[in-house]
């Protein structure tokens, strides 16, 4: 259900009877390590129906890497046991757990020292997508336009929203990696968390900044709508985050919520 790592990566494709979904992580053209992680089911996680998560590490050499498997392995974990009201409520405890943990880790190992991750968790539970985010990797809503529906918790989005810079400039902007939100950043965690209708044809795109910094916001709306499947879709984006330059790694899910026997992309 998973795929990271600097091997060939693994794939993780379901064709299951509520939600097509197809997940894949890249290394990227620059970097030696890949520390984007995701993860993705259709069968209950606790009393979660189904759960998508895309982490992306941050850290020395190998913190990174495990940075983003460790927090992914402990939202798991504490969603499979919480009996928090509610989809907000359990996101939330499982991440602040998460975070908790992850501090605890770095500080009992100095080449952990300082990891972190951003964190992007979805759910859909009857037509509805709840979804909480750290950091700057993404959750976008693909239907006859794309959306970016989580909020960028970066610098440059900072001064975005405080009238500092226009949001053109915020695209090339050299702060632009710059994130205020992370797990593992600070002992109270602050995230955001949303919930929006799905409506038949709609697709939950999420990704690490791997592929949203490399690819316009169009071009990838243009990529997935011109794919004949989900996994033709994601190599597609890939392949063209590669192109631009490939600066980082690329950590993708994409899922389809509302899946019928005859519908395709």
């Amino acid at each position: 259900m998973v795929s990271s790592g600097t091997e060939e990566p693994e794939l993780n494709i379901s064709m299951g009877k509520y939600m097509h979904y197809f997940t894949q992580t890249d290394i990227g053209r620059k970097r030696e390590i890949n520390q984007d992680y995701v993860f993705a089911t259709d069968q209950p996680v606790g009393n979660i129906p189904n759960l998508l998560i895309v982490a992306d590490g941050m850290g020395g050499h190998k913190a990174g890497d495990y940075a983003s498997k460790f927090t992914t392995q402990n939202v798991i974990d504490c969603l499979a046991q919480t009996t928090a009201p509610g989809p907000q409520a359990m996101f939330e405890e499982a991440i602040r757990t998460a975070n908790t943990k992850i501090i605890e880790e770095a500080a009992s190992d100095v080449n952990l020292e300082g990891m972190g991750t951003t964190l992007v968790v979805a759910t859909v539970i009857e037509h509805t997508l709840y979804f909480a985010n750290v950091g700057d990797s993404r959750l976008y809503l693909i239907n006859d336009e794309i959306k970016q529906l989580s909020k960028d918790h970066s610098l440059v989005e900072e001064m975005v929203r405080l009238g500092g810079i226009k949001e053109d400039e915020a695209k090339h902007h050299p702060d632009k990696n710059i994130i205020t939100r992370a797990i593992g950043a600070k002992e109270d965690v602050e995230m955001d968390f949303f919930e929006y209708r799905v409506m038949p044809g709609d697709l939950i795109l999420m990704c690490t900044d791997g592929l949203s910094n490399m690819v316009e916001d169009e071009d990838i709306f243009r990529i997935i709508r011109g794919s004949r499947d989900l996994p033709e879709a994601v190599q597609n984006l890939i392949d063209q985050a590669n192109e631009n330059g490939g600066k980082d790694n690329i950590g993708i899910v994409l899922a389809d919520p509302n899946v019928s026997e005859e519908k395709n992309l």
